[in-house]
């Protein structure tokens, strides 16, 4: 069981530090270290809430304003998404569905990261908007990884380092206090969690805030390096946790 403590506080110090350079993927690092030891709902339930910490520590050290105006149709759409997620959440294939989020982010990033010109969507307006948040709210309700699709959205709509931090750290911070408290109310988080929580919270706090503090004097373009490039190595740590189990159930 030590060694259970040893890989949650792991996960959450590195995690920690990836979220406060970046603004999201708490739960997708994290998940690549606790998907080895921890069964896939308290796991899960561990990367909403280390991911929360994460938020609201975020919000206290890097302020950025927003427009209410892009952020909004992101939040309308994660709020649809996040029960969906949630009633998904008991019923979901934990192992195919990392496989099939692992495969979307180790083919598109790289090739984005690759591309001479970045593409740029100018296309769907705020209803493709709401689509993306509605699809990142069903992620948070499954496991925390509400920032994944709708950070990569924003690389693709060409947003500013700040204005994609803005709307990513609010969509995060809101959907997550919603998805935590679906969590408490259906009875997902048990008693038996705390102990894991108690790890998490205090373990994230020092690598989060120095991550934060190093995005700060960070450009334009490492900043899009370092998102695109944390995206795909979250897809890898997908795949590895995955693609073995489910070779296993075909052998």
């Amino acid at each position: 069981m030590e060694m259970v403590y040893l890989v949650v506080a792991l996960g959450a110090v590195v995690a920690g530090f990836v979220q406060g350079l970046s603004g999201f993927a708490f739960g997708l690092v994290a998940m690549s270290f606790w998907a080895w030891v921890l069964e896939p709902r308290l796991a899960a339930t561990l990367a909403v809430f280390g991911a929360l910490v994460g938020q609201i520590l975020a919000a206290v050290t890097v302020r950025r304003g927003v427009d209410i105006k892009l952020l909004l149709p992101f939040i309308l759409g994660g709020l649809v998404g996040i029960p969906l997620g949630v009633a998904l959440l008991p019923h979901l294939d934990m192992d195919w569905f990392k496989a099939m989020l692992g495969t979307l982010l180790v083919v598109w990033c790289p090739a984005i990261l690759l591309a001479k010109h970045l593409p740029k969507i100018t296309i769907g307006g705020r209803l493709a908007d709401a689509t993306v948040g509605m699809a990142g709210g069903m992620l948070g309700g499954i496991g925390g990884f509400t920032g994944t699709l709708p950070t990569l959205w924003c690389t693709l709509r060409g947003f500013e380092k700040d204005t994609q931090r803005a709307i990513i750290q609010n969509f995060n911070l809101s959907m997550l206090l919603v998805t935590m408290g679906i969590y408490l109310g259906t009875g997902i988080v048990r008693r038996d969690m705390l102990p894991f929580f108690a790890i998490v919270a205090p373990a994230m706090l020092v690598p989060t805030l120095l991550g934060a503090r190093l995005y700060i004097g960070m450009s334009e373009t490492r900043f899009r390096q370092i998102v695109l490039s944390l995206l795909t190595a979250s897809g890898v740590a997908l795949l590895v946790s995955s693609v073995p189990r489910l070779l296993e159930r075909v052998t």
